[in-house]
């Protein structure tokens, strides 16, 4: 039983918490409202009563009736119908707005919502609708000048403040976001959805034990919240409690509506099963990334028929796409080998991957016809094709390098145990071995520390460089420098506060030479960092490597291993943000009395 004006203890302290931090990030679900809510749908049927067109006024008032009802196609149609005899009517506009919206066409939708803004200028919730359906197509800045111009109509509106400190966190403006939610939260303390956007803020702070606080207190005002939830439940998966996550999971789907959030929670879900290791499971459940309604849905254009885990593969052609991050195309590449037996000595496979992994992968898979894959933005959508395709010699079938992992790796077991399926150059394995006799003498080892991507939705996955220093503090290695995009800084400290030398290679761009790269890897002693396209190269190659591992990371799939990666040691944080005890682990290890088991990947 809520109990309304009052927050609980727990989160009068978890109030007091929220204060300025270093930003970090998680996955979340903003709760914002609905398009076209029963309160802003009451009040619309109010201002048509002002309607002079009487022919119109019975139309939209069935339009509104049919959206009240969730019957968004018929709501629609009559929209349609009233602009028909008015197409200047705004209240139609905002109608066909929201139906569209409900029936996922965001395109056509954020326009209608245009015209009804033009044409209703003081209808304040259409700027409230127009900037969620922003925010939700990644339109961060324009969503903000819209819940602005609703908070200049409505300045005490809760769920106005709560919209408004969404698009301004996503700004990675966590503090002012903060400052905008915590007079809503004190004003409104039984009003669960700023205590859910509070600890997202919080979340991507880095703070999850206190972003749990916030989760908590949205669910206790409002058990039935889905969104909440999830949130917790991602929490909960960064504290190290899958099954917790899972169980948060469930209950939120549940209780969700809107299609797009399913598919959101689902994979969120596929990320719990897979830690747990209910591999096949979670496989089935990451199959929610293609879904139509998924917001990051790709799209792929492809000839023939989309490949199903029940269809034969003998004998048949078939295109494959890497997809989600490039890492990712080299992790899941893993299990190629087996798809080329699959297909047997009659099949043809064609495999579209990123531009800059086209020479490993064709050297690697010299049956394999390997081209780029190009991406583009159609009507807000992203659509991947394979243009070096030959049309005249069209695959049967095509198929996302991920979904395949359903039929080749149910389950760890399914792994392979013998390291290495891609093959640098041999003569650049050779150049780099040479090169490396310039760097000073010991233990040679590739480092690697942050992302390219260092905002509020990355940097909680990531540990300071300073937590390093233990590492870097190793007598006998040489440390060679591996991280790529801007990194000075972070070399001169090491000189000048922890007297560490990083060796830099020459001639080489650290960030687009990935066939380079993997031949470096393999020349190199050993390769440590957090799991990004070099460490993954590293291990599909064969390297030696150490990777670091935050609580609920899938790809070890409930092990304590890498099974894409057999011969990669992992080390895994305590607690996500917590990084210093593990990379004190990783230093103990790499200072052990006779350095530790290392192997040079074989000579390829």
């Amino acid at each position: 039983m809520s109990r309304p004006g009052r927050t609980s203890d727990t989160s009068s302290i978890a109030l007091s918490a929220a204060q300025p931090r270093p930003a970090n990030a998680a996955m979340a679900a903003d709760a914002m409202g609905v398009s076209g809510s029963k309160d802003a749908l009451r009040q619309l049927n109010a201002a048509i009563t002002e309607l002079k067109a009487l022919s119109i006024e019975p139309i939209l008032r069935r339009a509104v009736a049919a959206l009240e009802a969730e019957d968004h196609e018929t709501g629609g149609k009559l929209a349609i119908q009233a602009l028909e005899h008015d197409e200047r009517n705004g209240f139609a506009w905002y109608l066909l707005a929201i139906a569209r919206e409900r029936a996922g066409d965001f395109i056509n939708s954020i326009t209608c919502y245009q015209s009804a803004l033009a044409l209703l200028p003081n209808q304040a919730e259409v700027a409230n609708d127009l900037g969620r359906l922003a925010f939700r197509m990644g339109m961060k800045a324009e969503a903000e000048k819209l819940f602005r111009h609703f908070m200049a109509a409505k300045p005490n509106h809760p769920e106005g403040a709560n919209n408004l400190a969404c698009a301004i966190r996503d700004q990675d403006r966590a503090e002012e976001a903060i400052e905008v939610l915590r007079p809503a939260i004190e004003a409104h303390p039984d009003m669960a959805m700023p205590w859910n956007t509070m600890g997202t803020i919080v979340t991507e702070q880095g703070d999850l034990a206190t972003a749990r606080l916030f989760f908590d207190e949205a669910l206790r005002l409002q058990p039935s919240f889905p969104k909440a939830q999830y949130n917790r439940g991602n929490v909960r998966l960064s504290l190290g409690d899958p099954a917790g996550a899972l169980a948060d999971c469930d209950i939120a789907l549940s209780g969700v509506t809107a299609e797009d959030e399913r598919q959101m929670m689902r994979l969120s879900r596929s990320t719990a099963l897979l830690e747990l290791g209910r591999t096949a499971e979670g496989w089935e459940e990451y199959e929610a990334r293609r879904h139509p309604l998924f917001a990051d849905c790709t799209q792929y254009q492809a000839p023939g028929a989309p490949w199903t885990p029940e269809t034969e593969l003998a004998g048949q052609s078939l295109l494959v796409f890497g997809e989600q991050g490039l890492g990712d195309e080299v992790m899941f590449a893993n299990l190629i080998p087996d798809l080329i037996t699959a297909l047997g000595p009659e099949g043809r496979l064609a495999l579209a991957v990123e531009k800059r992994l086209v020479p490993l992968f064709q050297r690697s898979f010299p049956q394999v016809e390997v081209g780029a894959h190009a991406t583009y933005g159609v009507a807000g959508r992203s659509v991947r094709v394979a243009p070096f395709l030959d049309e005249a010699h069209a695959p049967e079938l095509w198929a996302p390098l991920g979904s395949l992992l359903r039929r080749f790796r149910p389950s760890v077991d399914s792994f392979p145990t013998q390291p290495g399926y891609l093959k640098p150059a041999p003569d650049r394995v050779a150049h780099w071995r040479q090169a490396l006799e310039a760097a000073p003498a010991g233990l040679r080892v590739g480092l690697l520390w942050k992302s390219a991507l260092m905002n509020s939705a990355r940097r909680r996955f990531f540990s300071a460089f300073e937590a390093w220093r233990e590492v870097l503090a190793t007598p006998g290695v040489t440390f060679v420098n591996l991280q790529y995009g801007d990194c000075a800084a972070e070399l001169e400290q090491a000189r000048r506060e922890m007297g560490v030398e990083i060796w830099t290679p020459p001639g080489i761009d650290l960030k687009q030479d990935l066939d380079d790269i993997a031949a470096l890897t393999c020349a190199l002693d050993l390769t440590i960092g957090f799991p990004n396209a070099t460490v993954n190269l590293a291990g599909a190659c064969g390297a030696s490597a150490w990777v670091t591992s935050a609580p609920g990371a899938w790809p070890r799939l409930g092990s304590d291993h890498y099974p894409w990666y057999p011969q990669m040691r992992v080390f895994t944080a305590d607690a996500l943000g917590d990084w210093s005890p593990m990379l004190s682990r990783m230093a103990q290890a790499l200072a052990e009395p006779g350095g530790p088991k290392l192997r040079r990947a074989p000579q390829p």
